[in-house]
């Protein structure tokens, strides 16, 4: 369950009611507006709750809303699907794993998956983002980071992050939203709360988009890298979620058939087959 000492849902929700103009749901955007986005009795009358009620929502002092209000209120401030299911993680009406469970053990079965691309990238990440299992390929791939398990920690420390991958700004957003998704599925998880508070802390740029409030999964991603042994390698990701251990995500990641990135590839797993 949520932590009832804070304020998470009471945050997001007032993050999102500033990101919605009023002309986006068919209301006048006249009038004196001291802040950003719609009003609270706007949001109220949009989700059919009482303006008491919704303000006691945000102030943290309404902690058990039903899950047709929280739906409502989903519709009223137009959040996607995964914004619209956190709403619901945060009010704690989702059931979660708990710490010590076995999702961070990768089942034999995908073990074996991974070897089964041999043309492509493919790794498995833990709700903390950390690298579980790779293929020959994205352990090249990554080889660059050697030392460092955890793409967080990737990004937003290792020195090298900002040359190895190319559009650094956007694939450092992605995580971000992607971890706070994950802390939502999983506010136990001793292991996302504390790479999130020590990044709040020691990090701007995390914090900025920590902050943000925004939540989105992982999906179908372009990624460029510059890898110091081949140069450029540009592939396509997909994200698949690992039925059998909840929160564990598979990422392939392939080029363009034919490509220089192809040939790359090529020879990054032929070099380091054996090592």
């Amino acid at each position: 369950m949520p932590d009832k000492s804070t304020n998470e849902l009471g945050e997001f929700l007032r993050a999102h009611r500033a990101r919605v103009e009023p002309a986006d749901v068919g209301l006048s955007g006249g009038g004196d507006r001291r802040v950003a986005g719609l009003r609270r009795e706007e949001v109220a009358v949009l989700a059919g709750v009482s303006i008491d009620y919704y303000a006691r929502l945000e102030q943290g002092r309404e902690r058990n809303p039903s899950a047709q209000v929280l739906d409502a209120i989903g519709r009223a401030l137009r959040l996607g699907a995964d914004a619209r299911g956190h709403i619901f993680r945060l009010a704690g009406l989702n059931p979660n794993l708990g710490p010590g469970s076995s999702r961070d053990l990768v089942h034999p079965a995908l073990l074996q998956l991974l070897d089964s691309f041999p043309t492509a990238a493919a790794y498995v990440l833990s709700p903390a983002f950390d690298v579980l299992a790779t293929n020959t390929i994205a352990a090249a791939l990554l080889s660059p980071f050697s030392g460092m398990t955890n793409m967080v920690r990737v990004l937003f420390q290792h020195p090298q992050a900002q040359t190895v991958f190319v559009e650094w700004p956007i694939l450092v957003e992605n995580v971000v939203h992607a971890l706070r998704l994950n802390a939502g599925y999983y506010p136990d998880d001793p292991e996302i709360r504390a790479l999130v508070e020590e990044f709040r802390q020691t990090s701007p740029q995390f914090r900025a988009l920590w902050q943000d409030q925004t939540v989105a999964g992982l999906t179908r991603a372009f990624k460029v890298f510059v890898h110091p042994e081949v140069g450029r390698v540009e592939l396509t990701y997909q994200t698949f979620d690992v039925r059998d251990a909840p929160g564990q995500q598979l990422l392939v990641g392939t080029p363009e058939p034919g490509s220089r990135s192809a040939d790359a590839i090529a020879y990054l797993g032929s070099v380091h087959a054996n090592t």
